[in-house]
């Protein structure tokens, strides 16, 4: 019991016990800690799941996307149709016709005008379309480019 009495001396006064007894505490703490121990690492990683293989699955985006291309000598294309900077946005827009959340996929040359590219992405995005992709080629096909050139 946490509080009892004890005679003080030998006159029969009692003075009261208040020591508290902290082993229920500790054995609750432990259990907490265990219980906690056990659980957080499958709430931070999720479990390990074997996914199915599918033969016929489809594309997230089944739609082709659209290639911008921009060339070291300043030349703006899309697909293979050469256009002005100027007139990038309208002809985009009516590409799209309404679906903005086609993908539109930059291909820049290495020597292009950083400004120009920086042009051309600010013109998609004024005109509200915002899934663009900048296409870069793989590091190993580069430098084997590199050595091939030497």
């Amino acid at each position: 019991m946490a509080f009892g009495s004890q005679p003080l001396g030998g006159g029969g006064v009692h003075r009261p016990l208040a020591d508290i007894n902290v082993t229920p505490l500790v054995d609750v703490m432990l259990v907490l800690l265990i219980v906690f121990m056990v659980t957080a690492p499958m709430l931070a990683s999720g479990l390990k799941v074997d996914l199915p293989q599918a033969k016929a699955s489809q594309t997230v985006n089944p739609k082709d996307p659209i290639v911008v291309s921009v060339t070291g000598d300043g030349t703006v294309a899309i697909g293979t149709e050469k256009i002005a900077v100027e007139s990038l946005g309208d002809a985009l827009v009516k590409i799209v016709a309404g679906d903005n959340s086609r993908v539109i996929q930059i291909h820049a040359d290495k020597a292009a005008n950083y400004g120009l590219i920086v042009t051309v992405l600010d013109t998609l995005a004024s005109n509200g379309l915002v899934h663009i992709a900048l296409i870069s080629d793989n590091k190993t096909h580069a430098a084997g480019d590199a050595t091939a050139a030497k």
